[in-house]
């Protein structure tokens, strides 16, 4: 670790400063003619492309997210293997399938003890650190830092842990604004934690915007004049899908709740916090409330869409904030010019469409996660991808970048001659998609499924239901063309994919006993006394 220097006696402050960014220049020069790039991982919770204006700019700019778009390439249909959070992490760590790294669902504890990427970029000289939001449960391995949140972890004012002086995992508690704290953390590991003789990976990964989406007090009335533009699903009726669409919970009209629609207090705020929050969302919620008995069932749900989608783009913003201040940072210092910079997401989410919020579906919306990677000197500035790329792939790309052999064992491919403009000849055309967290949060039925990109064949096992969309034709796949005889050579070509795809990443016939792991984890973490 990099200590405090002293400025020596007689040397003048400029002339001494002049000396130490030549030196980090110098530094940083040494690094790049090794040939190893520092990694830089940005990960946010359920971020969807509709809210990222280099995606989509109807309802917010995020412009520092644009920037590595402008500068880098962007990846449209970067899809996940199990769109919730805690997999989608385990995922990237391992660059295996859920039934391969053992957490499939969450409220389980993930294995830290199996092989991972950071494990292997610290073996190869690389200096590790992941700061913000962790959610496997286990103490992360394979990092000389970390300072993660506790669980899921609030928006505001929250406990973390770290190691101490002594190598003891530590909790300590923070007040202020989570997203600004982790990213005040990431800079500060930037700036005081590295070693100038090593290339660093980092993961900087923030909480937002998860629900219940609280946003950053500079942000608490930010849109409030402006009016969200609906989606064309918003009062979708589910008509002409199976019955899992009808039966899950995750509607805007019937399932958020009052915490959810900021109608109650939050908790663990400071009074000063609390003062700032109850004068924004005070008049609000009175002028709704008396407006309340006279408004139609289709008015209400109107209300709740714009103060749930208006409080999720808030959060956004402070993302993009932060990612500007650390962007700044790497320009400053001319880390930039070795550093390659991911952004992405544990999935993708539902901002309206269906009429619903969460994620879990294979439906394109939680299924697609953003992606955009710059990499100065080798990715085409203001390039875009339109492969089959997935976050199983992300492991394996860390791994080529840094010039460490991929383990045979590890499922995804190399991001790296994508990033070159050289896609492989012999590049994925299929995907497989596996979701198993039911019962669980939001009633989303488990369910597999294949897609080319252009048609998607999803079978709900459970209830031996299945779903054909041809997204070409029917982009917001409202027509279930399953049983149409039109369909049918492509739902057997699907169907036989299927079964190839299941065989190549050995998924096994019968899912484990999620309630029995998830019973395991809690006595575990009563004998933690966590």
């Amino acid at each position: 670790m990099k200590r405090p220097i002293n400025t020596p006696s007689g040397l003048k402050q400029d002339v001494y400063g002049a000396i130490i960014a030549l030196v980090l220049l110098l530094s940083h020069a040494f690094a790049a003619s090794s040939g190893k790039p520092n990694i830089l991982f940005i990960f946010s919770d359920d971020h969807c492309q509709q809210a990222l204006s280099a995606y989509d700019p109807e309802r917010i700019t995020t412009p520092n997210m644009d920037r590595l778009a402008k500068e880098g390439m962007r990846f449209d249909r970067c899809y996940v293997t199990n769109a919730i959070c805690g997999p989608s992490r385990a995922v990237i760590q391992t660059g295996k399938y859920s039934h391969i790294n053992g957490f499939a669902v969450n409220g389980i504890v993930f294995d830290g003890d199996q092989q991972t990427f950071p494990k292997l970029l610290q073996r190869a000289g690389y200096q590790t650190a992941v700061v913000g939001k962790w959610h496997l449960a286990s103490t992360p391995q394979g990092y000389d830092y970390f300072d993660v949140l506790v669980g899921q972890g609030p928006y505001y004012n929250p406990p973390m842990k770290t190691t101490d002086e002594n190598g003891k995992v530590v909790t300590r508690e923070h007040t202020g604004y989570t997203t600004e704290i982790i990213t005040e953390k990431t800079l500060s590991w930037l700036k005081n934690g590295r070693e100038d003789d090593k290339p660093f990976m980092l993961m900087y990964q923030h909480k937002a915007p998860h629900r219940n989406w609280e946003p950053a007090p500079k942000y608490l009335t930010w849109l409030d004049d402006v009016a969200i533009p609906e989606p064309e699903t918003l009062y979708d009726d589910y008509a002409t899908r199976a019955s899992p669409a009808y039966n899950q919970a995750m509607e805007i009209k019937a399932h958020l709740n009052d915490r959810d629609l900021k109608l109650t207090q939050p908790r663990n705020f400071t009074p000063e916090q609390l003062a700032q929050w109850n004068a924004a969302y005070g008049p609000k919620n009175e002028a709704y409330l008396k407006a309340k008995p006279n408004l139609s069932e289709k008015e209400i749900m109107q209300w709740k869409y714009q103060r749930y989608v208006k409080d999720y783009l808030r959060c956004v913003k402070s993302v993009d904030d932060g990612i500007g201040e650390v962007l700044d940072y790497l320009d400053e210092t001319g880390l930039a010019e070795n550093t390659v910079v991911i952004y992405a997401s544990d999935q993708g989410w539902y901002l309206g469409e269906h009429g619903w919020f969460d994620k879990r579906w294979m439906y394109e919306e939680s299924l697609k996660t953003p992606l955009l990677v710059r990499w100065p000197g080798q990715t085409k500035a203001g390039s875009v991808n339109n492969d089959i790329v997935s976050n199983l792939d992300f492991a394996e790309t860390f791994l080529e970048l840094a010039g460490v052999p991929v383990p045979s064992d590890m499922q995804g491919e190399s991001l790296v001659p994508i990033l070159k403009g050289n896609t492989p000849k012999n590049w994925r055309d299929t995907f497989y998609y596996h979701y198993y967290e039911f019962p669980g949060g939001h009633s989303v039925a488990r369910h597999y499924g294949v897609t080319n990109g252009k048609q998607k064949l999803i079978h709900y096992y459970q209830t031996g239901e299945w779903e054909l969309f041809d997204i070409e034709k029917d982009p917001n796949e409202l027509n279930n063309v399953y049983a149409n005889p039109e369909y049918s050579s492509i739902v057997k070509s699907l169907e036989k994919e299927l079964g190839r795809l299941r065989k190549q990443y050995e998924v096994p016939e019968e899912d484990p006993d999620f309630a029995e792991m998830k019973r395991l984890a809690r006595e575990r973490n009563r004998k933690n006394g966590a």
